[in-house]
Protein backbone atom coordinates (compact mmCIF):
# COMPACT_ATOMS: atom_id res chain seq x y z
CA UNK A 1 0.00 0.00 0.00
CA UNK A 2 1.25 3.45 -1.03
CA UNK A 3 2.02 5.97 1.99
CA UNK A 4 -0.53 9.04 1.90
CA UNK A 5 2.34 11.90 0.98
CA UNK A 6 0.94 15.18 2.52
CA UNK A 7 2.59 18.67 1.44
CA UNK A 8 2.45 21.56 3.18
CA UNK A 9 2.56 25.11 2.44
CA UNK A 10 3.69 27.26 5.58
CA UNK A 11 3.39 31.45 4.90
CA UNK A 12 5.05 34.17 7.31
CA UNK A 13 2.50 36.83 6.07
CA UNK A 14 3.66 40.74 5.78
CA UNK A 15 4.91 42.99 2.80
CA UNK A 16 7.98 40.44 2.86
CA UNK A 17 6.33 37.01 2.69
CA UNK A 18 8.06 34.37 4.02
CA UNK A 19 7.33 30.98 2.33
CA UNK A 20 8.07 27.45 3.14
CA UNK A 21 6.81 24.36 1.50
CA UNK A 22 7.48 20.45 2.01
CA UNK A 23 6.42 16.91 2.54
CA UNK A 24 5.46 14.52 5.82
CA UNK A 25 6.78 11.84 4.47
CA UNK A 26 10.43 13.15 2.41
CA UNK A 27 12.84 15.67 3.71
CA UNK A 28 12.90 17.94 0.53
CA UNK A 29 11.86 21.40 1.71
CA UNK A 30 11.81 24.71 0.16
CA UNK A 31 11.80 27.96 0.73
CA UNK A 32 12.20 32.15 0.41
CA UNK A 33 10.33 35.26 0.17
CA UNK A 34 8.66 37.29 -1.67
CA UNK A 35 8.83 40.86 -1.30
CA UNK A 36 5.09 42.39 -2.22
CA UNK A 37 5.93 45.99 -1.91
CA UNK A 38 3.90 47.95 -4.10
CA UNK A 39 5.64 49.86 -7.12
CA UNK A 40 6.22 53.43 -7.61
CA UNK A 41 2.93 53.16 -9.99
CA UNK A 42 1.02 50.73 -8.75
CA UNK A 43 -2.51 50.84 -6.53
CA UNK A 44 -2.81 50.22 -3.13
CA UNK A 45 -3.95 46.87 -3.85
CA UNK A 46 -1.50 45.41 -6.18
CA UNK A 47 0.25 43.94 -3.37
CA UNK A 48 -2.52 41.71 -2.80
CA UNK A 49 -2.61 40.93 -6.70
CA UNK A 50 1.07 40.00 -6.69
CA UNK A 51 0.29 37.61 -3.74
CA UNK A 52 -2.62 35.80 -4.93
CA UNK A 53 -0.18 35.82 -8.11
CA UNK A 54 2.42 33.91 -5.92
CA UNK A 55 0.07 31.40 -4.49
CA UNK A 56 -1.12 30.73 -8.11
CA UNK A 57 2.62 30.01 -9.07
CA UNK A 58 3.48 28.06 -6.11
CA UNK A 59 0.80 26.04 -5.87
CA UNK A 60 1.27 25.02 -9.69
CA UNK A 61 4.99 24.09 -9.30
CA UNK A 62 4.22 22.42 -6.20
CA UNK A 63 0.08 21.63 -5.52
CA UNK A 64 0.44 21.47 -1.73
CA UNK A 65 -2.70 19.92 0.74
CA UNK A 66 -2.43 22.18 3.67
CA UNK A 67 -1.49 25.62 4.56
CA UNK A 68 -1.07 27.52 7.82
CA UNK A 69 0.47 30.58 8.55
CA UNK A 70 2.10 32.27 11.40
CA UNK A 71 -1.28 34.03 13.29
CA UNK A 72 -0.52 37.57 14.60
CA UNK A 73 -2.48 38.84 17.05
CA UNK A 74 -0.79 42.70 18.16
CA UNK A 75 0.82 44.54 15.54
CA UNK A 76 2.99 47.75 16.06
CA UNK A 77 2.01 49.46 13.42
CA UNK A 78 -2.08 50.53 11.82
CA UNK A 79 -0.56 50.06 8.13
CA UNK A 80 1.38 46.57 8.98
CA UNK A 81 -2.29 45.51 10.95
CA UNK A 82 -3.93 46.29 7.45
CA UNK A 83 -1.48 44.83 5.32
CA UNK A 84 -1.61 41.82 7.68
CA UNK A 85 -5.51 41.87 7.53
CA UNK A 86 -5.05 41.89 3.78
CA UNK A 87 -2.86 39.36 3.20
CA UNK A 88 -4.67 36.91 5.60
CA UNK A 89 -7.87 38.03 3.94
CA UNK A 90 -6.56 36.36 0.22
CA UNK A 91 -4.85 33.35 1.88
CA UNK A 92 -8.19 32.61 3.09
CA UNK A 93 -10.04 33.01 0.36
CA UNK A 94 -7.61 31.57 -2.11
CA UNK A 95 -7.62 28.25 0.09
CA UNK A 96 -11.59 28.23 -0.21
CA UNK A 97 -11.83 28.53 -3.52
CA UNK A 98 -8.98 25.68 -3.77
CA UNK A 99 -10.12 23.75 -1.22
CA UNK A 100 -7.47 23.40 1.04
CA UNK A 101 -7.60 23.35 4.42
CA UNK A 102 -5.92 26.56 6.66
CA UNK A 103 -5.07 27.27 10.15
CA UNK A 104 -3.01 30.41 11.81
CA UNK A 105 -0.39 28.68 14.28
CA UNK A 106 0.28 31.46 17.30
CA UNK A 107 3.65 33.20 16.78
CA UNK A 108 4.45 32.74 20.54
CA UNK A 109 3.82 28.90 19.67
CA UNK A 110 6.34 28.70 16.64
CA UNK A 111 9.09 30.74 18.83
CA UNK A 112 8.86 28.24 21.39
CA UNK A 113 9.17 25.31 19.17
CA UNK A 114 11.62 27.00 17.27
CA UNK A 115 14.20 28.09 19.86
CA UNK A 116 12.64 26.90 23.44
CA UNK A 117 11.32 30.30 24.38
CA UNK A 118 7.84 32.02 23.44
CA UNK A 119 8.96 35.63 22.91
CA UNK A 120 12.66 34.75 21.56
CA UNK A 121 13.54 37.37 19.31
CA UNK A 122 14.04 37.33 15.51
CA UNK A 123 17.82 36.06 15.62
CA UNK A 124 16.96 33.43 17.42
CA UNK A 125 14.35 31.79 15.16
CA UNK A 126 16.64 32.52 12.26
CA UNK A 127 19.72 30.49 14.36
CA UNK A 128 17.27 27.80 15.09
CA UNK A 129 16.43 26.83 11.49
CA UNK A 130 20.20 26.96 10.38
CA UNK A 131 20.67 24.62 13.09
CA UNK A 132 18.09 22.49 11.47
CA UNK A 133 20.19 22.60 8.42
CA UNK A 134 17.98 25.36 6.39
CA UNK A 135 20.01 28.50 4.88
CA UNK A 136 17.60 31.44 5.81
CA UNK A 137 18.31 34.54 3.84
CA UNK A 138 16.10 36.75 6.16
CA UNK A 139 13.83 36.45 9.70
CA UNK A 140 10.89 35.91 7.20
CA UNK A 141 11.78 33.18 5.49
CA UNK A 142 13.19 31.78 8.92
CA UNK A 143 9.70 32.29 10.22
CA UNK A 144 7.93 30.61 7.34
CA UNK A 145 10.54 27.49 7.72
CA UNK A 146 10.03 27.30 11.98
CA UNK A 147 6.01 26.89 11.35
CA UNK A 148 6.20 24.67 8.38
CA UNK A 149 8.82 22.43 11.07
CA UNK A 150 6.13 22.68 13.62
CA UNK A 151 3.16 21.54 11.60
CA UNK A 152 5.49 18.81 10.41
CA UNK A 153 5.98 17.56 13.88
CA UNK A 154 2.28 18.10 14.72
CA UNK A 155 0.88 15.77 11.90
CA UNK A 156 3.59 12.96 11.51
CA UNK A 157 6.10 13.87 14.70
CA UNK A 158 8.92 14.86 12.50
CA UNK A 159 11.08 17.13 14.02
CA UNK A 160 14.34 19.18 14.10
CA UNK A 161 16.52 17.37 16.37
CA UNK A 162 18.34 20.88 18.29
CA UNK A 163 17.04 24.19 19.26
CA UNK A 164 19.04 27.28 20.27
CA UNK A 165 18.27 26.74 23.61
CA UNK A 166 20.39 22.97 23.13
CA UNK A 167 23.55 25.31 22.46
CA UNK A 168 23.69 27.44 24.95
Amino acid sequence: MKKKTTKIAAFDLGTMCGWAVGHVHYGNVMSGWYNLKPGRYDGGGMRFVKFRQRLDELHAGYPFEIVVFEEVRRHVGTSAAHVYGGLMAVLQSWCEEKDIPYTGIPVGTIKKFATGRGNADKRLVIESTRLWGFRPENDDEADALALLCFQLFEIAGVSPHTTVDDQL
